[in-house]
């Protein structure tokens, strides 16, 4: 009944961390030219505050991003164990409960973004000069709310039982539609970041269809969202929950933390927050390429701990960790040599693109050992182990990073606030290699 065994049960390892993660970073890395072209577009409009606007809506968005990460990762968490188990009927029943309740959750948190607009956005900390550029953007994203969750959500799940490359295709389809939509909207029919609004949604709605033709037409997935499939008991609500939770918690102290840093940064002018903000999008490349390795493995992590193959299992976990540290020293070298040329790729204001120098290279300071990090994390919601990934969720964007933001503002100022994340970054992976010896011992005990 499932097609996808032979990769996860006997393929060599490096080729099925291929198989599974490629298409993965390559839909990341996509994903990566589709943020930094939404905010190439929105900085040829000439405009600091569009560019700032954008920014400070982002952080707002990431909850939506959490939404789906619930149903997505938590989803295909079980689903790859499930397999392992051999347990399909509960496959299927995972996945109709993801989709529906993946929807619900979209239209619930779109209503608030919607009543609750320009409140949200003053608390993230827009300015008179932001709020009304920030408030248009967010507004129609909050309108495309069920289809951005979905769209996260089902990526995911599709991943889950193994089809990387359908999922690359469902993804990569959205942000294309999306890239060509950018200019169009913003520029051409100057539209400044409600076009960017728009353009997002449409390009989730096309992700949204193509999820929908591969579940009804494919022959190969054993995934269904019939609502004869509902269900929410037999521990499929606990158990998408306990592991979509701590992902889902990751976005929202991301968000939260993203947010922090702009009130911060609004003390010093709205200059560093749009430069933080082409800062991140430009760190994008360097993170997400790692953490599409990281996400590509999971299924493979999940599927092999429900068979209680802990040999392959870990062997596959130190396989990923190596290339995710070849990976991150590489691309921090090529950062910080094309540094100010990056930069000036979003917008053409000194100030503007010198803060932005200093702030890409400064984050840079971690990327080469993050990836570790992301593996970990992975690797515990693969192995359905709620706690452990609750810990590292709440540490890098959470009370490793929030106390380091505020001493470090109090203390050093902006270039404090500018070094803050590299140094939670770090402190958290030690947190992480700790946390896995300690769990690998159990793994030793089980196999003995």
């Amino acid at each position: 009944m499932f097609k996808n065994s032979e990769i996860f049960e006997s393929a060599p390892i490096p080729r099925a961390v291929a198989k599974l993660a490629l298409p993965t970073m390559l839909t990341m890395l996509v994903n990566v030219l589709y943020n930094m072209v939404d905010t190439y577009f929105i900085g040829r409009t000439g405009d600091p505050n569009q560019v700032a606007a954008v920014s400070i809506a982002t952080p707002v968005f990431l909850f939506l991003m959490a939404a789906g990460n619930i149903f997505g990762v938590g989803g295909s968490a079980y689903i790859s164990r499930s397999l392992g188990e051999k347990q399909y009927g509960r496959v299927k029943s995972i996945a109709s409960f993801c989709c529906y309740a993946g929807i619900f959750t979209g239209l619930l948190i779109g209503a608030i973004f919607i009543i609750f607009n320009k409140p949200i956005l003053t608390s993230c900390g827009a300015s008179s000069n932001t709020i009304g550029f920030a408030a248009e953007y967010l507004k129609w994203i909050a309108f495309g709310a069920p289809f951005v969750v979905f769209s996260f959500a089902f990526s995911n799940i599709v991943r889950g039982e193994g089809s990387a490359k359908t999922s690359m295709f469902g993804q990569m389809l959205g942000m294309v539609v999306n890239m060509i939509l950018d200019p169009i909207m913003i520029l051409g029919m100057k539209m400044g970041v409600r076009g960017a609004a728009i353009a997002t949604v449409i390009g989730n709605i096309c992700t949204c269809a193509f999820s929908l033709v591969y579940i009804f037409a494919s022959r190969r997935t054993v995934l269904s969202i019939s609502p004869a499939e509902f269900r929410m008991d037999q521990g499929i609500f606990s158990n998408v929950f306990a592991i979509g939770t701590p992902a889902s918690i990751n976005n929202v102290l991301m968000s939260l933390s993203n947010i922090l840093m702009n009130k911060f940064l609004a003390g010093y002018g709205d200059i560093p927050i749009a430069s933080m903000g082409i800062a991140m999008k430009a760190n994008m490349f360097v993170v997400f390429m790692q953490i599409g390795l990281a996400v590509g493995v999971l299924p493979l992590i999940g599927y092999n701990y429900g068979a209680k193959n802990y040999k392959r299992m870990t062997l596959i976990i130190k396989f990923s960790a190596i290339a995710n540290l070849c990976i991150g020293t590489t691309l921090t070298i090529l950062y910080f040599w094309l540094t100010a040329p990056i930069v000036r790729l979003f917008i053409d204001n000194q100030e503007t693109i010198s803060y932005g120098i200093q702030m890409v290279r400064a984050l840079q300071l971690s990327m080469p050992v993050i990836g570790i990090l992301f593996i970990l994390s992975n690797a515990f919601q693969a192995m359905g182990k709620s706690i452990p990934s609750m810990v590292l969720s709440i540490s890098r964007q959470g009370f490793v990073f929030f106390p380091t933001l505020i001493l470090m503002n109090k203390f050093i100022g902006l270039n404090g606030l500018i070094y803050s994340q590299p140094i939670a970054d770090i402190i958290s992976v030690f947190i992480a290699i700790a946390m896995f010896i300690a769990i690998k011992r159990n793994f030793s005990k089980e196999s003995a």
